[in-house]
């Protein structure tokens, strides 16, 4: 990379050749979304698309059985995991499963990126979903788990691209610090473009362009939700930075949803449990 050219520079001309290899939603869980999305889902239908899958219901079964889900009993089958679990936390337990694959990498250096990505993915799907029950905002639960899993998808797709880029230069050397610029300064972007293309519903896509925006859209209790989830995270250090010192009480996040420094610690709680999700 000639020191003129900056990695952002590389990665955008890489994007505007057309020669990036995007990821692809896993269509297991695009049918189970068609599915859920009908007003009476059939079980029958849910359990044939996720045992259709091998690798898909073994990743299924092991998120049931962890100790986040687990009841007393161990769960052994896909149909006991829609029994025990129900088809909407199912629904979020298949996109989760399936969404792991994206999150690996054969060079050393992004997968440990990817790996922080993929907590960070989790425990903010989950802790939009704690929010959106906690107080009686309104906001559907299985649209708040997207939102939270999706919001940051524009920084998986850059270190995808990097990757990429690597193949084809193997001389190329590219540091931490050049890494996280170039996910900061695109993901945005580039993630709502990708979650079109996904065709995830716009909403989904607005919250991964607009997560960073200064300005907080206080009538967008959705995008709220997310960005409070996504501060509670980089407090815990849940991701690929850690702000220890932040205080949540005094984000304006907090303050235009009303929540209480007793609300933001059982959130924490609940967000590092989520790590068994994760692992």
């Amino acid at each position: 990379m000639a020191a003129s050219v900056s990695l952002v520079e590389v990665v955008n001309r890489f994007i505007e050749s057309d020669a990036v290899i995007l990821p692809v939603f896993n269509t297991a869980a695009a049918r189970i979304q068609q599915e859920m999305a009908k007003s009476e889902p059939n079980i029958q239908v849910i359990e044939k698309i996720i045992t259709a899958d091998q690798a898909l219901s073994t990743q299924v079964l092991k998120i049931a059985n962890s100790s986040f889900y687990r009841g007393l009993a161990e769960i052994g089958t896909v149909r006991a995991a829609i029994m025990r679990l129900g088809i909407k936390e199912i629904e979020k337990v298949v996109v989760l499963a399936a969404s792991r694959q994206h999150f690996k990498s054969a060079d050393d250096t992004i997968n440990l990126l990817m790996k922080k990505l993929w907590q960070h993915a989790v425990g903010c799907a989950y802790g939009t979903v704690w929010l959106a029950r906690r107080h009686s905002y309104g906001v559907d639960q299985s649209q708040a788990f997207f939102a939270g899993l999706f919001h940051d998808v524009g920084k998986l797709l850059i270190l995808v691209i990097i990757e990429q880029i690597k193949r084809r230069n193997k001389a190329l050397k590219i540091t931490d610090a050049l890494l996280l610029e170039a996910m900061d300064r695109l993901h945005a972007r580039e993630g709502a473009k990708l979650l079109g293309q996904w065709n995830m519903p716009g909403y989904f896509c607005m919250i991964a362009r607009d997560h960073h925006q200064p300005e907080a859209d206080d009538k967008n209790i959705l995008l709220l939700l997310v960005r409070m989830a996504n501060l509670v995270c980089h407090k815990l250090g849940i991701g690929l930075t850690a702000d220890p010192n932040l205080m949540l009480p005094a984000t304006l996040e907090a303050s235009l949803l009303n929540l209480s420094e007793i609300d933001l610690a059982e959130l924490e709680i609940v967000l590092e449990d989520t790590a068994v999700l994760s692992s």
